[in-house]
């Protein structure tokens, strides 16, 4: 059941990517790419290594941490619920089997792309300072979202409320995606909400780019609401959650605008070089004062 549905997860996102790179990117910087694409990548490897590390780090420690969390997390399950009460039942309201199909979907299919296609976008742009940036911002996400889900132990409302949830339930509804999120999530792993965070985060590059991709802007930001109301909707995240996952996002875009650019491996390993060839050239034993020291 897991291979069937990352099999239509992959396609449905494959194709909403072939749409939206005409659409939003455009023929003339995808034609770029032809002959950019392997020094753009270049630049941008070593941000894409540490997010792939952090991933595997992200991906052993979710399934591997529950002694951590035992021994140092502190049980916040009660305080969140004591704090926002029965908010999130409030989408009962609205609640009907093409709404939780609606939110569903968002949060399965229309989060998977929010997180690939900036990426894809963003290399079709010369300048890869924003890809460094938006690389390291996931990566940063990732990081700190996986310390507090060591540190602080939370159910959803969905293990809480149980019978006020029915109607929204997203197992419910569609109980086959209980297989692919039990891959990548422990339900005691709530806060902070990194639907929230990552997608908050994809909305935030998407207003930095907008002179770029203008038509972009708008689009990311409605598909992230759609991704961060549905883990309310859905009963998978507090509000509290939800509140921590935009900070977070914040927290994320500003560290990373700082730290990219602030050091370069491709000039290390540049200045590297250039060393190894002075010292070959010059050789050990050249007078004291020659390099102007």
């Amino acid at each position: 059941m897991l291979a069937q549905v990352l099999t239509r997860v992959a396609l449905v996102v494959a194709l909403a990517l072939a749409v939206s790179l005409v659409v939003f990117v455009g023929r003339e910087r995808l034609a770029s790419l032809r002959t950019e694409w392997q020094p753009r990548l270049r630049q941008s490897a070593p941000a894409f290594a540490l997010l792939v590390v952090i991933l595997g780090l992200n991906r052993i420690m979710r399934q591997d941490g529950y002694d951590i969390s035992q021994a140092y997390g502190i049980h916040m399950t009660e305080v969140f619920y004591s704090l926002e009460g029965d908010f999130v039942l409030l989408f009962r309201s609205i609640a009907t089997p093409e709404v939780t199909t609606f939110f569903s979907v968002a949060y399965v299919y229309v989060y998977a792309f929010v997180l690939i296609f900036p990426v894809v976008a963003y290399v079709a742009l010369s300048n890869t300072v924003v890809l460094r940036q938006l690389l390291t911002a996931y990566s940063l996400n990732y990081v700190i979202g996986l310390v507090f889900y060591l540190l602080v132990i939370a159910y959803g409302p969905r293990n809480v409320m149980i019978e006020g949830m029915d109607a929204t339930h997203l197992y419910y509804a569609s109980p086959e995606y209980i297989h692919l999120t039990t891959e990548v999530n422990q339900n005691r792993n709530v806060f902070p909400s990194l639907h929230t965070s990552l997608s908050a985060t994809v909305a935030i590059f998407a207003y930095m780019t907008r002179d770029q991709y203008r038509a972009w802007f708008p689009v990311a930001v409605g598909l992230a609401t759609s991704v961060i109301i549905s883990t309310m909707y859905l009963g998978i995240h507090w509000a509290i959650d939800v509140v921590a996952g935009l900070v977070l996002a914040v927290v994320c875009v500003v560290l990373a605008k700082r730290l990219v650019g602030r050091w370069s491996l491709s000039a290390v390993f540049e200045r590297v070089r250039a060393g190894d060839h002075t010292e070959s050239v010059s050789g050990p034993d050249r007078e004291q004062g020659e390099d102007g020291v």
